[in-house]
């Protein structure tokens, strides 16, 4: 039976999800590790919007690939990694990294196996419309059926920044801090003093 055009897309973008998550564990440059899962992240999002996913495939780029992996791609090229000790650790750890790769593909296998998510058990949505929009659906639904949960979770948000910003703000006595307010009301004469110094040779003899 041949394939249709998103079936060959889907078949296409999961090789290339693959062959990106086993450069993030195989490249020996960091760098490169950080750029591969970028090209990962880009074939998620892909995956996404083949499942008319547009806004978490949207949210995915913009928030994972717009900003995280650009923070950790600038932190890994600034820090001084030494790639022999790298190379070195994953020489030794690799048994041990290939048998909890094993177990996980055998329990992601059990799991979600044709057995249980097949074609046969579970349909395939429907294609929606045109107009079908997905971040509307997503919208309508958060803040109709879920709205009292969302809130709650924001406010829990919203504690927690409050308690880091309060953990972080502690007074030390051996830190000097600016005052813009005194820095303001600064005058001339309490901002440079003038010393009148004799003459080289003066007073001399």
């Amino acid at each position: 039976m041949p394939l249709s055009f998103e079936e060959f897309l889907f078949y296409a973008f999961g090789a290339v999800l693959l062959a990106a998550a086993l450069g993030v564990i195989t490249a020996r440059n960091p760098v490169h590790s950080v750029l591969f899962l970028v090209l990962a992240f880009f074939t998620s999002a892909a995956l996404w919007l083949l499942m008319e996913a547009e806004f978490l495939a949207l949210t995915l780029v913009l928030v994972y690939v717009g900003a995280v992996m650009v923070l950790f791609l600038f932190v890994v090229m600034m820090l001084d990694i030494d790639l022999a000790a790298l190379r070195a650790g994953f020489a030794r750890y690799l048994p041990l990294g290939l048998a909890v790769a094993a177990i996980i593909v055998w329990e992601m296998a059990s799991v979600l196996g044709p057995a249980r998510f097949g074609p046969q058990r579970m349909e395939a949505p429907p294609p929606q419309g045109a107009g079908y929009s997905n971040t509307k659906a997503l919208g309508e639904t958060l803040y109709t059926q879920h709205l009292y949960a969302f809130e709650v979770a924001a406010l829990i948000l919203l504690v927690a920044i409050v308690a880091a910003i309060a953990l972080t703000l502690r007074r030390r006595p051996d830190v000097k801090r600016q005052e813009p307010a005194r820095q303001v009301r600064v005058r001339r004469r309490e901002r440079v003093r003038l010393v009148r110094l004799p003459p080289a040779g003066e007073g001399e003899g």
